[in-house]
């Protein structure tokens, strides 16, 4: 057992993105939340599967008089 914390070093640490790779990103996400909003509305409403019919089982030696 460790007695002492573990420290991850994750390399360098990064600053604000280029405001062009955050409009990329954000053209992208509006894209892809369009694409899902577009699904969402084509969806039509699945009806029940109906109950199934009664199932007969028979019972070992209840046939036997």
């Amino acid at each position: 057992m460790m007695s002492r914390q573990l420290e991850l070093e994750i390399g360098q640490i990064r600053g604000a993105l280029p405001a062009g790779v955050r409009q990329r990103r954000r053209t992208r996400a509006h894209w892809w939340f369009e694409q899902m909003r577009q699904v969402v509305d084509r969806a039509f409403d699945w009806q029940p599967t109906p109950e199934p019919r009664p199932r007969q089982t028979w019972l070992k030696g209840a046939d036997q008089s």
